[in-house]
């Protein structure tokens, strides 16, 4: 399927490299020219080289610190009239409530519902105006089925997911777009990291700790980043500018609820 990607320009933001850079490779793909960002200039530099290796597109690195004012301008100003924001941070570690104090929930809320925020509300505008826009939160799953040691990353995705549902009520009639993707258990540097503290709870060693994860998700796997990043450009592409305010998740159908 043509996604009608072809020529758009796309910010994705944290996509050096795990489910941000699936994203990035998707669009790129897809003809878009993508904008890339990270705090690490080695591992920006590699995957620079890498998406550019692959596809003809046009890929801008960008070093800058999206929980900045400073750097989300620097963000901006290299993607003057973007089509497509694909929003994605760094989440808070797990933890205990009893132990999270003031700086600690300023800083889930800095980088999981403020930075998105004002990424959000630097290109919404220019969308409406030019009657295409395609925003794309990725979050979590655990915005729909909380659990106690992610409060911190919880409750910051989800004012980020009532903000964006409020703001797709309006954009939509412009054919601005804003949609969430909600992953669970996807290959990434992420869960190299979650198993490593289930390793260090459980004295486990670093196969037994991913065979405990892996156990959890019903699909019996992991999920692929090409898979997160597929889905992300249907979420951009033309054909679905009917499709807003929604949350998809990407979990191995291991959400228990029924919507």
């Amino acid at each position: 399927m043509d996604l009608g990607l072809e020529g758009r320009n796309a910010i994705v933001c944290a996509s050096s490299r795990g489910l941000g850079r699936a994203c990035a490779a998707a669009l790129v793909r897809e003809g878009c020219n993508v904008v890339i960002n990270g705090r690490d200039e080695a591992s920006l530099a590699a995957t620079t080289d890498a998406l550019r290796a692959a596809d003809a597109a046009e890929v801008t690195p960008v070093a800058a610190d999206i929980n900045t004012d400073a750097g989300r301008q620097t963000l901006l100003e290299a993607c003057a009239a973007p089509d497509i924001l694909v929003n994605n941070n760094a989440g808070p570690p797990p933890g205990e409530f009893s132990n999270w104090g003031p700086d600690d929930w300023q800083s889930a809320l800095d980088a999981n519902l403020l930075a998105p925020t004002f990424m959000i509300q630097g290109v919404i505008d220019g969308m409406k105006e030019r009657r295409f826009g395609r925003i794309v939160n990725i979050t979590s799953a655990m915005v729909k089925s909380p659990h106690p040691a992610m409060g911190l990353s919880t409750a910051a995705r989800s004012g980020l997911t009532a903000l964006c549902k409020g703001l797709s009520n309006d954009s939509v009639a412009h054919n601005v777009t804003i949609n969430n993707l909600l992953p669970e258990r996807f290959d990434t540097d992420r869960q190299k990291f979650m198993a490593n503290v289930l390793m260090e709870r459980q004295g486990l060693n670093y196969e037994q700790a991913r065979e405990a994860i892996a156990s959890t998700i019903n699909a019996g796997r992991f999920g692929q980043p090409e898979e997160f990043g597929d889905a992300c450009a249907y979420l951009c592409s033309a054909q679905a500018g009917f499709i807003s305010g929604q949350n998809l998740q990407l979990d191995g159908g291991s959400y228990a609820g029924l919507i």
